[in-house]
């Protein structure tokens, strides 16, 4: 069974900078949530609507805002970002397997695949001809890197990756199970009524800090590479088709759908379902909420919205109704005005007689 690791509060302040008040020689063997937490673990108030938590939490200590800490009498880290401490901390306490360096007996390597020799390549992998592993690299049981693919140092891939040929991937990079790095991307010629397929001849480059979640797509380029810039984090079930370029540090939620060519700017925040179509721009620091179907460009920053909120289904069932009828109730409208020009003119014109 695997130790819990321990830390007294000290340490922690000392690591985040934060302000103790409490006891410094207290453990902290683990993090949990103001409900659930117990002794010897260390909880976070981020969010306002889990204020009413605190005064009941039995966490040994709570990382807090100054504001939040007045008042509370219990043992207490004081930093300005508790959410962002939390983050921090929670590497301490990360009970994910570390790959040991080495090829497992079972996996199967081409004879020019290079591997340095820090790397962890696990059970029935398969690395093709060209591909580069680094140092600090772990492949997971069963995972394919395709011919000269290559991954930078200190990657990680969860059991299951595939990674296509030429799909070149950067440092510290997270992709986890189920992954499909470097698809042929949906590309036909229609000639006649039937579809003729067109070669992907690109390939996928992935920056440094990119992480990739569960069962996640990424297609090849069709002629240039598809591209995912440093620092960007993507969801699960994510769909990006190829040739799209995707800007530093940009994060999208699950089942977000991106079209072909579509260029999606740096610091860019896309909620989940969100679908896009081909060949459209949107600039920096966008933030599309859920279920948005984004139908054009996007050339200025700002929050953006399509989807219908939720009501109850019989409200639903009367809005529905009224939507089918828009496109008549706006013709009307227009002969009404006209109508209303007309009899403007009109006495415009009267008065002007008199």
């Amino acid at each position: 069974m695997m130790s819990l690791p321990t830390f007294t509060l000290q340490q922690l302040a000392d690591r985040l900078g934060a302000e103790l008040r409490g006891s410094p020689e207290i453990s902290i063997t683990g993090l949990a949530t103001l409900q659930e937490a117990g002794p010897g673990q260390l909880s976070f108030l981020a969010n306002a609507q889990y204020r009413r938590f605190l005064s009941e939490t039995r966490a040994t200590a709570v990382l807090l805002t100054s504001a939040d800490a007045q008042g509370y009498s219990g043992n207490a880290l004081v930093i300005s970002n508790p959410y962002l401490a939390y983050a921090q901390l929670s590497h301490l306490f990360d009970r994910k397997p570390k790959g040991m360096p080495g090829i497992h007996p079972t996996a199967c390597i081409a004879e020019d695949a290079f591997i340095d020799a820090s790397a962890s390549i696990g059970p029935y992998a398969v690395i093709e001809k060209e591909a580069y592993i680094a140092s600090g690299v772990t492949i997971g049981a069963h995972c394919v890197i395709g011919a000269r693919s290559r991954i930078g140092e200190n990657g990680w891939l969860a059991p299951r990756v595939t990674l296509y040929h030429d799909v070149h991937i950067g440092q510290r990079v997270v992709i986890q199970s189920g992954a499909v790095i470097g698809g042929e991307g949906f590309g036909f010629a229609n000639h006649q009524g039937t579809w003729q397929k067109i070669a992907q001849l690109g390939g996928v480059t992935i920056g440094d800090d990119v992480e990739i979640g569960a069962n996640t797509t990424i297609d090849r380029g069709a002629l240039a590479n598809t591209l995912i810039s440093n620092g960007v984090k993507l969801d699960n079930q994510i769909m990006i088709a190829h040739n799209v370029q995707v800007g530093e540090h940009t994060a999208m939620a699950a089942c977000v759908g991106i079209s072909g060519s579509t260029k999606i700017g740096r610091h860019c925040t896309i909620a989940g379902g969100v679908g896009m179509v081909g060949h459209i721009e949107v600039c920096d620091n966008v933030f599309v909420t859920g279920m948005t179907m984004v139908t054009r460009s996007i050339t200025e920053p700002g929050a953006y919205s399509s989807g219908t909120a939720m009501q109850p289904a019989a409200e639903w069932k009367k809005s529905a109704a009224r939507i089918r009828h828009l496109d008549d109730m706006a013709r009307r409208l227009r002969l009404l005005e006209k109508k209303m020009a007309a009899v403007t003119l009109q006495d415009d014109a009267a008065s002007d007689a008199v």
